[in-house]
């Protein structure tokens, strides 16, 4: 493996292990990862996606996967409308109704293309709603966070030469000024 390629390994771990020391994922969690391959190798998006790179992404965010038992959801590009790539168990156990295409390097991107072929009984859906998700890319995530996302600010700022923004999300806070949200606030 390259020097380029090495790097790009030790960012997408440091990334990957930084956000879960603020999620602490299992297997009830989804992570949606967003990524042009493209921008990771210096290029605009969406103009050289390379499965070289994917690859070597595809391979650690697995890892991490088997690691936590998070769920994965790879997004494509606005070709296939930002649909995802999951495996078929987290598609029916979410309710997630299928949709029929293929994502290939030029629609779809590297990555998506790459896990879709990796992953055990891949299947495309058109929305999720994750836990947390990684924008590889500024490939625009957002549509497949839970309704009230946090940003996280991570001492990795960029995959190869791609810029990183990473969320997690909480429970949305309703009711008024009478409202509690902790059970600690309620024995005042």
């Amino acid at each position: 493996m390259n020097e380029e390629l090495s790097l790009i390994v030790q960012q997408i771990k440091s990334l990957l292990n930084e956000l879960n020391d603020h999620v602490n994922f299992t297997n009830e969690h989804v992570l949606v990862i967003g990524c042009s391959t493209s921008e990771v190798s210096g290029q605009r998006i969406g103009t050289s996606g390379t499965l070289e790179v994917a690859e070597v992404l595809f391979n650690e965010i697995k890892a991490f996967q088997d690691e936590t038992g998070v769920q994965l959801a790879f997004q494509c590009c606005e070709h296939l409308n930002r649909a995802l790539v999951v495996q078929r168990k987290t598609a029916k156990g979410l309710q997630l109704d299928e949709v029929t295409v293929v994502p290939v390097r030029t629609a779809g991107g590297a990555l998506a293309s790459y896990a879709y072929r990796q992953l055990e009984h891949a299947v495309i859906v058109e929305q999720i709603k994750a836990d947390a998700g990684i924008d590889i890319g500024d490939t625009l995530i957002g549509m497949h966070l839970k309704h009230v996302a946090v940003p996280l600010r991570t001492n990795i700022k960029q995959v190869g030469q791609a810029h990183i923004t990473a969320a997690k999300t909480r429970p949305k806070l309703i009711g008024g000024a009478r409202a509690v949200y902790s059970i600690d606030e309620d024995l005042k």
